[in-house]
């Protein structure tokens, strides 16, 4: 069964859902049976590259709200994030477009290594405080998860990693995503934003047991006659 998740690597919230996500499906039985697919969103599409202040005073002009309520905003979302085991460090994050950086998941999702590139880019932004618009640190994140930097020097410039992440978010557009986390489960169900582990235990067990009745079963009714089996025996 397909799980979607549109997701924005600068997005807080974002990197505290992955960890419950991850969380609710720690006990499932049937974990092996999910498809697991991160789709691109960009939560402000015109931040520049480069924007030289720092988060609190970013939020406090995005906002329109006071230097006191951004540093309170930070701080409740600081202590939220280390409730599931994450330290962020928002007043040291380098703000950024994070356009390149979507790209680069594309390319990871394609040899299978999406969840690590989102973790990693996380990581970068929102504990390391590292500038994940720059290519070289981009290719350096990509590096540690195993691609080379002959493999990771093309991809910015490449047409169609740029097109699949225009085209993710084009999708979300169409299914009314507005928010990130967006979770969508078998395209029948959605839950939106971080929400308890029991919120998504529930959702994936319902979508899944529907997706599952639907599956054409595999159970045969055999007559069984003279044969040989693989281990050499004919009876």
């Amino acid at each position: 069964m397909k799980i979607e998740i549109w997701s924005d690597v600068v997005c807080p919230f974002c990197y505290i859902g992955k960890r419950v996500f991850e969380k609710s499906l720690a006990n499932l039985s049937f974990a092996k049976d999910l498809n697991i697919e991160w789709k691109s969103f960009q939560l402000d599409p015109n931040t520049p590259e480069t924007l030289n202040i720092d988060h609190v005073t970013y939020l406090s002009e995005k906002k329109n709200m006071s230097i006191e309520q951004a540093n309170e905003m930070i701080d409740f979302v600081t202590d939220r994030a280390k409730a599931e085991g994450l330290d962020y460090n928002l007043k040291k994050s380098i703000i950024t477009n994070s356009f390149k950086a979507h790209v680069l998941i594309q390319f990871a999702k394609k040899h299978g290594k999406a969840d690590e590139m989102e973790e990693s880019l996380f990581k970068a932004f929102f504990i390391d405080g590292q500038n994940i618009g720059d290519i070289d640190t981009l290719i350096l994140l990509g590096e540690d998860i195993g691609f080379t930097k002959d493999q990771l020097l093309p991809i910015f410039t490449d047409d169609e990693l740029a097109y699949d992440v225009k085209a993710d978010l084009d999708e979300a557009r169409q299914i009314g995503v507005t928010g990130v986390p967006f979770f969508v489960f078998d395209r029948k169900y959605a839950i939106s934003g971080a929400q308890p582990v029991e919120s998504f235990v529930q959702t994936i067990e319902k979508s899944y047991n529907e997706w599952k009745s639907t599956q054409a079963s595999t159970d045969l009714n055999v007559s069984n006659g003279e044969s040989c089996s693989k281990d050499g025996k004919c009876n």
